[in-house]
């Protein structure tokens, strides 16, 4: 696994498009605010030609002008690493116009972002064998104040941290308007860890267990899934002595798509070698159908598995989120509504 060198101090922070862009509000005024705090703190811009682009479909731009600043800017020596204007809908098609064997050739550098964003950080490291991280997009950093979430995220670049850990609440309906772009996460909820082993609940049991870091967006994960894209077996066998922990959270899939894509996944040999799992809040979170919700969605497959299944996690759509890195290798311990994911990058 290659792990890139981190953003130094006064370094330059690379922006690029190859989902949704910042040209609407709030997106807009949240990508200026945060350049502005990132200037603050010494560091320089280098603006893709698609930051605010409003020619695609779900996406900034065209699928060839998309993916063409993503290889450009991946490839530039003007920027230390790069992050992810916003999520988005149709980055798969981006995907299909990527050189990944330029990828490969390239300096490894760290990509952040998520959601649509899974098409790059996943393929990063089954594809490349090259570690990203699964964190917050562009505009998040100009709310005011910062979340302790988003200054993890900035910690994980510099290479100030390895560790992420939970936070004390959530936020089920959020603030963000285009009259009021620079709102913070709005956490009224307060977190609360659901842990299993196997299908049996484990709450009041202190779990640890280790495995390379894998997973992302669920609903680009299978979209991805038996493509010429998907080489995660290859994957998995090429680090099977490590075991593994997938990482995972729905979008717009609801509990019966949640349990459809753990059924593919599973069915596809994906969970090979898995010890381990952290399921995110889906932003569908309390939805019950037909006497399904989400933890049967997910146990159904999961609790098969005898392995720890942490549910509820701070990932991806209900933030805030914990910044992972996909490709390390990371210890993870749960007592009680605690969680710390400590991360080696070997």
């Amino acid at each position: 696994m290659r792990y890139p060198a981190f953003l130094p101090p006064n370094g330059t922070i690379g922006f690029v498009a190859p989902s949704f862009g910042c040209g609407v509000e709030p997106y807009r005024s949240g990508f200026r605010s945060a350049m502005e705090k990132f200037s603050r703190l010494g560091y320089r811009m280098d603006l893709g030609p698609n930051c605010y682009a409003q020619e695609g479909v779900g996406i900034s731009n065209t699928p060839q002008k998309c993916a063409a600043e993503l290889m450009e800017y991946y490839e530039r020596e003007e920027n230390d690493c790069l992050i992810s204007c916003g999520g988005g809908e149709l980055m798969c098609e981006v995907v299909s116009q990527v050189d990944f064997d330029r990828i490969r050739r390239a300096r490894p550098k760290w990509y952040m972002g998520y959601s649509d964003n899974t098409n790059m950080t996943y393929l990063l490291a089954t594809l490349c064998d090259t570690a990203s991280v699964y964190g917050p997009c562009a505009a998040a950093f100009g709310m005011e104040p910062w979340h302790p979430a988003l200054e993890d995220a900035l910690r994980i670049l510099t290479g100030e941290s390895r560790t992420a850990g939970g936070y004390d609440g959530w936020e089920r309906e959020s603030l963000k308007s285009e009259e009021n772009p620079l709102a913070p996460y709005h956490v009224t909820e307060k977190r609360v860890l659901k842990t299993f082993v196997g299908e049996r609940e484990a709450a009041s049991e202190p779990l640890c267990f280790q495995g390379r870091l894998i997973g992302g967006c669920m609903d680009c994960l299978v979209n991805l899934l038996g493509t010429r894209f998907d080489r995660t077996r290859e994957f998995i066998e090429r680090y099977q002595k490590d075991g593994f922990v997938w990482f995972l959270e729905a979008c717009d899939l609801n509990v019966f798509g949640i349990r459809r894509a753990m059924w593919q996944m599973e069915e596809a040999g994906w969970f090979s070698g898995v010890k381990g799992f952290l399921i995110g809040r889906p932003l569908c979170f309390g939805q019950e159908m037909m006497g399904l919700d989400a933890y049967g969605a997910v146990l159904e497959v999961a609790g098969r598995k005898n392995v720890p299944v942490v549910m509820d996690v701070d990932l991806g759509h209900l933030p805030p989120m914990m910044p992972l890195v996909t490709g390390s290798v990371a210890k993870v311990s749960v007592e009680g509504n605690e969680i710390r994911v400590a991360m080696e990058y070997i």
